[in-house]
């Protein structure tokens, strides 16, 4: 039995990637049976600088990629980091003292209380709904992209999870195909449904309706 493609070095992992997100199928979301046009590029946790490396090669290989679809054009990828996204969020609002950003607020309370009321905090002021969809929002219609790349998912967790995301991505986000860098699993089974398993140790929550880009034919 062949190994799964997932499972695969980086390099076969890429040409797979490549395949896939610059065909015509894909990029014009068709054979979805009105599912989501969300996908989920899982990858292992200690690779994460080595699959950071992955995805900008990916964006400049499909860049200079034509398609005949694209009127052979290359693939404009917009590639949000939710990590940086979340910080610059914080650091374009005022916080409690004159002059200081929310974000050296934070920097300064770190130090004083403990982590349950640091994470209460920073879900409070980066509330999905309230701020980080339509930041996202905003950049999706600044932009003239052909796929989104979703990534800097370990790096906001647990203040940020990755379903919730995707749930609040569905009314914004549909018009073109999302790919999201996950470190960890997606795990599908007939008992317990699809769900995310967040560096492989931590159930994130039960999500299914995205499609494993590993098991998506170009």
């Amino acid at each position: 039995m062949s190994q799964k493609i997932s499972q695969q070095p980086l390099a076969a992992r890429f040409n797979h990637l490549l395949k896939v997100i610059s065909s015509p199928r894909f990029l014009e979301m068709k054979g979805l049976n009105n599912d989501l046009p969300f996908y989920i590029c899982e990858f292992k946790a200690a690779e994460a600088f080595e699959m950071q490396r992955t995805q900008r090669q990916l964006i400049s290989q499909l860049r200079n990629t034509h398609v005949d679809c694209l009127q052979e054009r290359g693939v404009r990828v917009l590639d949000i980091n939710l990590y940086d996204l979340s910080i610059g969020l914080l650091q374009a609002r005022e916080g409690g003292a004159e002059g200081i950003s929310l974000w050296d607020d934070i920097l300064r309370l770190e130090l004083e209380i403990d982590k349950d009321r640091l994470l209460e905090l920073l879900q409070n002021v980066l509330d999905i709904k309230e701020h980080l969809i339509p930041a996202i929002a905003q950049h999706l219609t600044q932009t003239d992209y052909d796929v989104l790349f979703l990534s800097g998912i370990g790096e906001v967790f647990p203040y940020i999870r990755s379903h919730n995301v995707l749930n609040n991505l569905q009314s914004t986000a549909k018009s073109k195909p999302t790919v999201m860098f996950f470190p960890g699993e997606y795990r599908h089974s007939l008992e317990q449904g699809a769900s995310l398993e967040l560096f492989g140790l931590l159930h994130d929550d039960k999500y299914y309706r995205a499609f494993n880009i590993f098991e998506v034919q170009a």
